[in-house]
């Protein structure tokens, strides 16, 4: 994969899509483990019209662990990508979960943005101005969801037999060391999607790099306690909220809360689908963004 040097980090990305096509930054979710593989395939499907640029964000995946790890400086690595890729011109911004809240910062100033909803949002109200779409899926306003979600984890118990109430606290704060990290996403694994299947689940976290570092910084007392709520009426960008109707960890109600905000937002709710909406149900996902983007 190509890489590229911004902000004094040595970042890993991709890139498709033909040269004037109206450029999608995806933003990954997974605070600490996530990259942009995932996404950049969820999304792939569009880049015979669209430029689709994922990376990985500063301190995951093969990116430069290159401190600080501050949703500030994360939004701030979006910004270079956005204007060395595109100049002075809109982007769209896509993501879900972490990511979608730092778009939602930008977003309040951008044209186009789908997120990987912390980094997003926090994008969406940082660099209104740079987006003119937002697209949200299973994400929060606000740390406020972690309650929610471990009152959808005791009732979903019987999915993760290895996990406990415990492990998920320490997915909201700090692991001890890579290796415990990845042990307890492996253990909740089983809560991401409706199908699970344990081999491919084994190979995907072989395959993950875990920085608890990272993962504890963005967690940190500085960081944790986010809350865009009363700047989600600053978002200018037209916005689709999306979300499986089985998201465990950003339920339906988080998004429906962004609706409720955003003016003119539209929110899809997804049958069958919990946090991996984009891969689960990826038709009917890439059908409600092509309808926004050619709206």
């Amino acid at each position: 994969m190509p890489r590229i040097t911004l902000n004094g980090t040595d970042f890993n990305y991709s890139f498709a899509g033909p040269e004037h096509g109206r450029l999608i930054i995806l933003l990954h979710g997974g605070r600490g483990f996530g990259d942009h593989r995932s996404d950049f395939r969820a999304y792939q499907p569009l880049a015979g019209e669209y430029r689709i640029l994922g990376f990985d964000f500063r301190g995951h995946g093969h990116s430069s662990c290159t401190p600080p790890y501050t949703f500030k400086q994360l939004v701030d690595d979006i910004e270079a990508f956005r204007q060395h890729f595109a100049g002075e011109e809109e982007a769209v911004i896509a993501g879900g979960s972490f990511g979608g809240y730092l778009a939602q910062q930008v977003g309040s100033h951008m044209s186009y943005m789908i997120a990987e909803a912390d980094l997003l949002i926090k994008y969406a109200i940082t660099y209104p101005e740079k987006v003119s779409h937002l697209i949200l899926r299973g994400t929060a306003p606000s740390h406020h969801h972690e309650a929610e979600a471990l009152s959808t984890f005791e009732a979903r118990l019987h999915k993760a037999p290895n996990a406990s109430i415990e492990m998920v606290h320490k997915v909201f704060s700090a692991f001890e060391d890579d290796e415990e990290f990845r042990l307890i996403i492996f253990a909740l694994k089983p809560l991401y999607v409706e199908t699970y299947d344990a081999n491919a689940g084994l190979k995907s976290l072989r395959n993950t790099a875990f920085r608890a570092e990272t993962h504890n910084e963005l967690y940190s007392e500085q960081e944790k306690y986010f809350d865009y709520r009363n700047d989600l009426h600053r978002v200018t960008a037209k916005t689709l909220i999306i979300v499986g109707d089985q998201d465990w960890i950003c339920p339906p109600s988080q998004s429906q809360i962004i609706a409720d905000r955003i003016p003119h937002s539209r929110l899809l709710v997804i049958a069958g689908a919990n946090h991996s909406v984009q891969h689960e149900k990826n038709a009917d996902f890439l059908k409600a963004v092509k309808e926004l983007l050619e709206g």
